[in-house]
Formats: C-alpha cells, structure tokens, sequence
C-alpha cells in the first residue's frame, strides 16, 4: 500500500472515531479510543492492551491504553447507538440478526468465564460468551449491540454458583446488581434498547438457540416483529387443525382456561406426517465456516 493510500486510509478511520466517539467527555478519551480502534485493526492476533501497543509505534502507550480501557469511565449505550446510526445509514438493514459468539480462554481468571455451549463451536468450551444483534441486510452486517453472558455459576443468588468465581467478580469489575440472564431475555432487551434509538426493522431472525424459548418468540410478537427462528426438531407443537376446547363454566369461581385436548407432537413427528408435498425447497446463500 502507497504511503498515500495509507495516509487516506488513517484519514478515513480517524474521521470514523471523531463521530462515534463524540459522546465522550474528555478530549483524550477521544484520543485513546481512535488509538485503540487502531490497535485493533493491526496486525496480530492478540488483541490486549500490550502486544496492540508494541504494534502501534508511536502512539503505543500502553499504560494511556490501559487507563482508557480500565478506569476511563465512560457510558458504552452512547457509543453502541452512533454506530448503529452510522450501520443503518449504510446497510439499510433488512432484518435484526441475534447471535452468540465464543471466545476461547485457556484461564478462568477473565469476566464470566465458564465451561459453557457456544452455537458457533456446537461444544460445550471453556471460553466467554457474547450475545449480539446484528443489522442486515442481503450485501452487509454489522453487530451494534451486544452483552456478555453471565452464567449461573458466576451469580452469587443461583443455585449453581461456584464460589471462586463468585470471589472473582469484584476484580472483574461485575457490578453488585448484575446476576445471570438468559441469553433470549438478553436479546430482547437489546431489541429494546435499539429501538429507543429510533431504529426500527420489522424482520428479527435467530437460531435454535433463541427460537427454542417460547418466551422469546412470545416477546417479538408481542413487539409486533415478524420472526424468522430456527427451532429444534424434538420441540413440541400442536398440529395446525387443533383447537382450543374450554370446559363448561358452571358462573362460580373463575373460569376454565381453555386447553388443547390431544398432547402435542414434536416438529419433527409433524413434519414427517404433513408428508413431502407440503416441503418447500429453501436455498441460503453461502456463508463463512464454521471456526474452531
């Protein structure tokens, strides 16, 4: 790359964190945080704070870097919604896209670190895990809301907490009031919270993951989103003919909840009887491979 390509590519990102990063208060936060946007993109694969600085050269402070990321205070929900803005401008998203991604740690030392399923590995992995929502559309993506999950064992009120990590929270920096959250409540709140940024797409589309929890189908519908969600075969369902029967109600005391008389089937079981001619052929564009 020429030396006036590269002065044009630094122009462009340095113009790119000058927006998304207006919302801080202070000057050198401003200063820090497109510094650190750009030890990210450096090459590497490690991407904490000191092998990113002894790549940055010049503006490698480690420490100044270490302090933005540390003990800068400053509130993520202002950054996260300019870049949404910034996405939506550029994408036009079609569709809410939500997701969890692992990241592998060899250590249990690090925020919410646990041996815990990951969609991305199909496996049960030591590693983080964070739930993410994506706007889509048919030639981009881009995450612009996300949290990390926090399992049971790092919830001092669960029944499944484990002591040391527990004990390890404080050093971590988890807050006193956050406990653990199921990964489908965790996306409808990021819908929310999205949405109170004025951005409004009408088509969320998830995994098994998220289309398994009733809840959360129930919580898109009741936001007034169409859904496209994938669903494991042995969830149960009732068949599209079956009605609601109520008993009789005699006027006393409170009414009968009207209930399905058959049991249900499961997805796979009626799909099998609905029989090959009601199969619609569905093609999906091909994406990137499956990591780890």
């Amino acid at each position: 790359m020429t030396p006036d390509k590269i002065a044009a590519v630094r122009g462009e990102l340095e113009a790119f964190a000058a927006e998304v990063f207006e919302p801080f208060a202070r000057k050198d936060q401003r200063r820090w945080g497109q510094v650190y946007l750009r030890g990210l993109l450096t090459d590497g694969q490690r991407k904490s704070v000191e092998p990113m600085a002894a790549r940055l050269g010049e503006d490698g402070n480690r420490q100044a870097l270490a302090n933005f990321i540390t003990t800068s205070p400053w509130d993520p929900a202002h950054i996260r919604a300019q870049l949404a803005w910034r996405m939506e401008e550029a994408i036009g998203p079609e569709a809410l896209v939500f997701d969890d991604t692992r990241f592998l740690k060899d250590g249990s030392a690090s925020a919410c670190v646990s041996r815990q399923y990951t969609g991305a590995a199909d496996k049960v992995t030591n590693c983080q895990v964070g739930v993410s929502l994506h706007l889509a559309s048919d030639h981009a993506s881009a995450a612009v809301n996300w949290r990390l999950f926090l399992p049971p064992s790092w919830d001092p009120a669960s029944p499944k907490a484990d002591a040391d990590k527990v004990a390890r929270r404080t050093a971590c920096g988890i807050p006193d009031d956050v406990g653990h959250v199921e990964k489908w409540q965790l996306a409808l709140d990021m819908l929310d919270e999205t949405r109170s940024w004025g951005l409004e797409v009408p088509l969320a589309v998830a995994d098994a993951g998220y289309g398994d929890a009733a809840a959360f189908r129930h919580g898109l519908q009741e936001r007034g989103l169409n859904y496209v969600v994938g669903i494991s075969a042995t969830l149960s369902a009732q068949s599209a003919d079956a009605a609601l029967v109520a008993e009789p109600y005699s006027g006393r005391g409170r009414p009968p909840v009207a209930k399905y008389p058959d049991q249900p089937w499961s997805v796979k079981e009626l799909v099998i009887a609905a029989g090959r001619k009601a199969a619609r052929p569905v093609q999906w564009r091909g994406g990137a491979p499956p990591r780890g």
